[in-house]
C-alpha cells in the first residue's frame, strides 16, 4: 500500500535502474548544455585537484504584479512604519529604557543621548544588523565606539530581561482578549534536525549546514507544546508562525 501511495516498485532492481536511467539522463542533458554553454550560469572548475560544479547566482527575477498590487494595497492603506520607529514607540509607551542601569560606577550621559544610544544598539542587535552596520548607517550622529561603550556598560541578561518583561506585560494589558484569549504567554521557533535524504521532505540548509528538516513549535506557559509543524528547510518561518496562531 505504502509504495503504491509513492509509486515506486517494490523490487529493489528495478527501483536501482530506474534511478540509474534518470540520473544518466540528467547527467547527458547536463553535458550538452555545458557543451553548448546554455548552462546559465553552471560550469566545471578546478578545486584540489578535481573537478567541482560552480552555480553563479541568477539574476534578480521581476516582482510580479500580484505581489506589487497587494503592496500598494497594504501601503495605501497604512502605509510604512520603519522598524526602528516600532521600538522607539514602544520605548516611549513603556519606557523599558529605564531597565539598562550601567554597571560602571557611575554615568554622565543625559537621559536623552542614552536613549537614543541604547535604541540603537538594541535594533542593530535584535535585527542582526550588527553595531558596525548601525553605526554608519543613517543620519543619528552616533559612532561605532560610542554605541559599542553603551552596549558594553548597560546591555547585559538581567537588564534585557527586566525590559523585557515589562515590553511584554504592557503587549498583554493592551491586546483584546476577544481576539487573542487570555494566554499568559506564548512563543515561536524552529529548530534544525538532521535527516536521511532519502527523506521526502530533507534540504540543504544553507545557514546550519547539512540535510535536515525544520520543526516548527509554538510553547505556551514555558514548556507545553500547544502546536508543532514538520517543514522542510526553505519553508517561510514567518509562515510557520502564522499557521501556528491560527491553529494555537
Amino acid at each position: 500500500m505504502h509504495y503504491d501511495a509513492i509509486q515506486k516498485p517494490q523490487d529493489p532492481a528495478k527501483f536501482v535502474a530506474e534511478l540509474q536511467r534518470t540520473h544518466c539522463e540528467a547527467l547527458d542533458r547536463f553535458e550538452a548544455a555545458l557543451a553548448n554553454d546554455t548552462t546559465g550560469g553552471v560550469a566545471i572548475v578546478k578545486k584540489n585537484g578535481e573537478g567541482w560544479i560552480k552555480v553563479s547566482p541568477r539574476p534578480k527575477q521581476e516582482e510580479p504584479e500580484n505581489l506589487v498590487a497587494v503592496k500598494g494595497e497594504i501601503e495605501r492603506r497604512w502605509g510604512t512604519i520603519d522598524l526602528l520607529d516600532i521600538l522607539k514607540y514602544a520605548e516611549f509607551d513603556t519606557d523599558f529604557i529605564a531597565e539598562f542601569t550601567t554597571v560602571a560606577t557611575h554615568e554622565n550621559l543625559s537621559r536623552k543621548v542614552l536613549r537614543r544610544r541604547l535604541l540603537l544598539v538594541l535594533f542593530g542587535l535584535g535585527t542582526n544588523m550588527g553595531i558596525k552596520r548601525v553605526a554608519v548607517t543613517g543620519k543619528h550622529g552616533e559612532s561605532e565606539a560610542t554605541l559599542r561603550r553603551v552596549r558594553h556598560l548597560f546591555v547585559n541578561r538581567a537588564n534585557m530581561r527586566a525590559a523585557l518583561v515589562k515590553l511584554v506585560n504592557a503587549t498583554f494589558a493592551a491586546r483584546d482578549e476577544m481576539w487573542w484569549g487570555t494566554g499568559t504567554a506564548c512563543a515561536s521557533d524552529s529548530r534544525k534536525f538532521g535527516a536521511w535524504s532519502s527523506n521526502f521532505m530533507t534540504e540543504w540548509h544553507q545557514r546550519y549546514r547539512g540535510p535536515g528538516v525544520m520543526i516548527s513549535w509554538h510553547v505556551e506557559r514555558k514548556s507545553v507544546c500547544i502546536y508543532s509543524q514538520l517543514k522542510s528547510c526553505s519553508a517561510s518561518e514567518v509562515a510557520s508562525m502564522i499557521e501556528g496562531v491560527l491553529r494555537h
